[in-house]
């Protein structure tokens, strides 16, 4: 009962708001509210968003926006006019835990990470809120060598240095972990069980002698196992997001979706075999967003449809 527990205290539903019919922010944070759902990610400073969150307990991933990020980085002085405007009004009435500077930045924006996570750091303390870390949320291509688990290395340099802040602040690393994506390309090797928390599959890490029973915990160890190559052993890992399309694609179905969605809330209070501990988890997403460009499935990963219905039944 006590694993149950933690696992309940340790998700989160990310908000994602790519969509023309979805409810008003009063109406969702009342949602979440209602199922049970005590943690929140948005993607960018929101204040309709913020406002509804007042006095609600949710606990916050807050994004910059990738689109902020190059500004927040030049100066510090941006960092500091950007918490005024979208921090100082809200907190603590909303319980903002974490800062993303960035979601899964590609190419020559990631040298901007850096830089934009040491000025809001420096903003935050200087505005006395010092207490909410700063990080940034990876894309799982960020981590080289994936299997075995214990092989993982971080692809680029700038991890490396994104790795050492985070060491020095506390502050966890934010990873987006998609066992989908993982099967869908590779349903060879990959079975669906492994992929959605089903029996019958258990895979040896021949160096570190663990053995992995779901693609997840593979997938998060190697990111583990890549901060520790990257000198950051006591980063804590936030799956910043995970989940499983309704529709839309190859193995994407209501039942395939349940079934892993329901096996990671039941799962992660656990942690991975690497970390027996709880691991703080958000869903992606809380909503079929019908505006979502890219492959059909992008517009599938809800556990609600727009009417506030359930997509298929999950139990928080």
């Amino acid at each position: 009962l006590s694993r149950m527990r933690a696992g309940v205290q340790s998700i989160g539903v990310c908000y994602g708001v790519i969509g023309n019919n979805l409810p008003s922010r009063s109406d969702v944070v009342q949602l979440y509210r209602s199922k049970g759902i005590n943690g929140m990610r948005i993607y960018f400073a929101d204040g309709q968003a913020l406002s509804a969150l007042r006095n609600s307990g949710i606990g916050l991933i807050l994004d910059i926006g990738n689109d902020q990020l190059a500004n927040i980085a030049a100066s510090t002085s941006n960092a500091a006019s950007w918490v005024q405007n979208n921090v100082r009004p809200y907190y603590p009435a909303v319980n903002i835990k974490y800062i993303a500077a960035g979601n899964e930045v590609q190419g020559g924006a990631t040298q901007s990470i850096v830089p934009a996570m040491r000025n809001l750091n420096a903003a935050l303390s200087a505005a006395g809120l010092g207490a909410i870390k700063v990080s940034t949320s990876i894309r799982f291509d960020a981590v080289a060598n994936s299997f075995p688990p214990s092989a993982g290395v971080f692809a680029q340099s700038y991890m490396t240095d994104v790795a050492r802040l985070l060491a020095s602040t506390g502050a966890p690393l934010l990873a987006n972990v998609y066992p989908y994506f993982a099967y869908r390309d590779n349903p060879r090797d990959i079975s669906l069980n492994y992929a959605t928390f089903q029996p019958g599959t258990s895979v040896r890490d021949q160096n570190n002698g663990l053995t992995y029973t779901s693609l997840f915990d593979a997938m998060v160890d190697a990111v583990y196992a890549a901060l520790e190559k990257a000198g950051a052993p006591g980063v804590k890992v936030v799956i910043s997001e995970s989940g499983w399309p309704s529709a839309g694609g190859f193995a994407a179905s209501a039942d395939n979706a349940r079934t892993y969605n329901q096996g990671l809330i039941n799962h992660v209070g656990g942690g991975t075999p690497k970390k027996r501990e709880a691991l703080e988890t958000y869903i992606f997403a809380m909503f079929n967003e019908n505006q979502k460009t890219g492959d059909a499935t992008e517009r599938s990963f809800g556990l609600f449809n727009p009417d506030k219905s359930p997509a298929y039944n999950i139990q928080f």
